[in-house]
């Protein structure tokens, strides 16, 4: 499937290489590519973030781009403009100058005389986003993409809002950009770092103000999201995704929307499925060689005739923050992902029955502020306890409609869809919706869930609120799933109007009345075993490292038995290394703190804090950003710091405010 007859390539490797741009800018590479390139030309594999190639994404980029290179590619593992190694400065992600840099990289890695003038780009998450919006620009080199963890749609489905409502990740993501962008590069590469480092610190901007200044899809998002005008990509898509990953929606949209696109969902969180959890993981970098050697080497490895959407179902299991392992089966689709599925419409009955005919009901929805404590992480990226635990304190809060035990295995496979007939008595609200797995003895597993702030009922663009009393029909996709419920189990409709931490809170507590509601599940025929299969993991070598602290994970809901205030407290302590070829100390540690009294909306404040280490020789860096948000019926206010130390010493400090009027939201 290689050239070469599948013999391994000798490499070199480079750690910095330099990569100078039209402005002048030099960007910074760690590039692999085999010894006889010169002579033997081969294409370039790009990946291009701010996340620090050289102490932030090593472990995972030791096991990925020396197993592309020695069976004959070069791999680019780039700093952006402004992070790591590179020169310049950071405005914002996804940028029109971020994308048009690596417009410029992958230009320049055509012209190389070991390139063949081939280019791949891959990544995930941050990376994954870029690829899809690179390939949007279509330059004439790249020819195929790999897309992890991703989104379609900036607005919709990032870490930004959800449905129209404030996802508060906004604030914690804002907070770990703030930290990773604003440190220095290693003093051994960079004789200025100093001054590099000085500069970031005075330009780095705090970009949750940036991002909350547009609380509806206005141009600032439809920029970078793809779905805009899906044609503009003329790279072949391979998209990957897991159940586990707040991105569980874009691997389905690109099968359906982009000729030629394949998808693969495990049920993995937010990492790579050559090392992801839960297990099983798969051959992920066997089954990326092969799209490449397609695409990027006109080698027919058959990536052509493979099912469009191959998924991993998940039996149904019991609750739990934490899976190391989910039991199921590979489904596959030859063709499109899920859309072409049969649905089973259930409806909202009386007395809290999900059942087959339509019924008018009255129900009312009016769930304390603090409802939503089970929902675990948006994004579980960090392997501690962040994934949603047992359902039913939350479902206690809410109005909930369950079904009789069903009389056979059901296997949603799909995004199910939800409409509902109700009135608000405030004009503005928004509403939860979980579809929950209820076992035998009354535990309840999240199967997939969605939110809506009701304002964008009639879409984001153009919000406007409720008139308070007046029924209206509402619809909501939950995420994408796939995930079977056993025979003589029930499933049930768990509907709050409030879900925190994950979302920011309405300004006033609301309640809701339901007159009528019903859900279509997509559904898939029960079948047997694996319809698809995969290599066993493969990988290079690890990155190797002396660890001076371990890593370490807290997730803990508090009660203030005096005031009332309902807290989640999480404590990542990521560790601290030294890397063993080169010497690099470094290490960090960040804590979030979620508050709110159960009777007050207004009461609901965020506080995060990021601690970052470096050490090189008798250099020894330090950082400390910190930031908090809170809100009144009409304003959000954010203060943000930050300082950084050099050998103790404080080199520099900047504080700021800001106030931000709330939009319907």
């Amino acid at each position: 499937m290689n050239d070469k007859n599948n013999a391994l390539r000798p490499l070199i490797e480079d750690p910095d290489h330099t990569i100078t741009l039209s402005d002048g800018v030099r960007l910074s590479a760690r590039l692999w590519r085999p010894e006889d390139a010169q002579s033997d030309p081969v294409p370039l594999i790009l990946e291009f973030l701010p996340y620090r190639k050289r102490d932030g994404t090593c472990a995972r980029d030791a096991l990925t781009h020396p197993y592309f290179a020695a069976r004959g590619y070069a791999c680019a593992r780039v700093d952006m403009r402004g992070n790591g190694d590179s020169e310049g400065l950071m405005e914002d992600e996804y940028t029109a100058q971020e994308l048009s840099d690596a417009v410029e990289v992958i230009q320049w890695a055509a012209k190389q005389p070991w390139c063949n003038g081939r280019v791949g780009m891959m990544g995930i998450s941050w990376g994954g986003f870029n690829s899809l919006q690179v390939a949007a620009l279509a330059p004439d080199a790249l020819k195929a993409i790999i897309t992890l963890c991703s989104t379609v749609d900036r607005f919709a489905d990032d870490i930004h809002y959800k449905g129209g409502c404030l996802l508060n990740e906004n604030l914690g993501w804002g907070a770990t950009m703030w930290s990773y962008s604003s440190r220095a590069p290693d003093p051994a590469l960079r004789e200025n770092w100093r001054e590099m480092w000085l500069e970031r610190l005075e330009n780095e901007p705090f970009l949750p103000f940036t991002w909350l200044r547009h609380q509806r899809r206005d141009t600032y998002w439809q920029h970078g999201s793809v779905s805009e005008d899906y044609s503009k990509i003329k790279a072949k898509v391979l998209a990957v995704g897991g159940w586990g990953d707040a991105y569980k929606n874009a691997v389905p949209q690109l099968v359906e929307a982009l000729d030629g696109a394949k998808g693969i969902v495990g049920p993995w969180v937010h990492k790579y499925p050559h090392f992801a959890v839960p297990e099983p993981r798969i051959g992920f970098l066997q089954e990326a060689l092969r799209w490449w050697d397609h695409w990027l080497k006109d080698i027919d490895t058959g990536v052509t005739e493979d099912p469009d959407y191959r998924a991993y179902l998940m039996d149904g299991v019991r609750p739990a923050a934490w899976y190391t392992r989910r039991d199921g089966r590979w489904i596959a689709e030859a063709t499109g992902a899920t859309s072409h599925l049969p649905v089973q419409t259930l409806n909202l009955g009386t007395n809290g029955t999900l059942i087959d005919a339509p019924q008018t009901i009255n129900a009312q929805v009016a769930s304390p502020a603090h409802c939503g404590a089970a929902a675990g992480e948006y994004c579980a990226i960090w392997l501690g306890p962040e994934m949603p635990g047992d359902q039913r304190g939350d479902d206690a809060l809410s109005s909930t409609f369950t079904s009789a035990p069903l009389d056979a295995d059901m296997d949603i496979v799909g995004a199910p869809r939800l409409t509902l007939a109700l009135s608000c008595d405030k004009s503005q609200g928004q509403i939860a919706v979980r579809l929950n797995h209820i076992h035998p003895d009354g535990a309840a597993t999240r199967i997939t869930y969605g939110v809506l702030n009701l304002s964008h009922r009639g879409g984001a663009a153009a919000p406007h609120p409720m008139t308070p009393d007046q029924p209206e029909q509402i619809t909501l996709d939950l995420d994408h799933i796939a995930y079977r419920v056993p025979a003589g189990h029930s499933i049930r409709i768990s509907l709050s109007s409030s879900y925190w931490p994950l979302i920011w809170p309405a300004p006033q507590a609301t309640t809701l009345t339901l007159t009528s509601g019903s859900i279509a599940i997509p559904q898939r025929p029960t079948k047997g075993g694996d319809e698809t299969s995969f290599l066993p993991p493969d990988a290079a070598d690890p990155w190797q490292t002396h660890t001076l602290r371990p890593e370490n994970h807290i997730r803990r809901q508090e009660t203030d038995m005096v005031t009332g205030i309902h807290s989640l407290v999480i404590e990542d302590d990521f560790g601290k290394q030294q890397d063993a070829e080169h010497g690099l100390i470094s290490g960090s540690c960040a804590r979030e703190r979620w508050d709110i009294h159960p009777d007050d909306p207004l009461s609901a404040r965020g506080h995060c804090l990021w601690e970052d280490e470096m050490q090189r020789g008798d250099i020894q860096l330090r950082t400390r950003t910190e930031c908090s948000m809170w809100s009144d019926a009409d304003t959000f206010y954010l203060s943000a710091k930050i300082e950084a130390w050099e050998n103790n010493t404080l080199v520099y400090t900047r504080d700021h405010n800001d106030e931000i009027a709330r939009d319907n939201l």
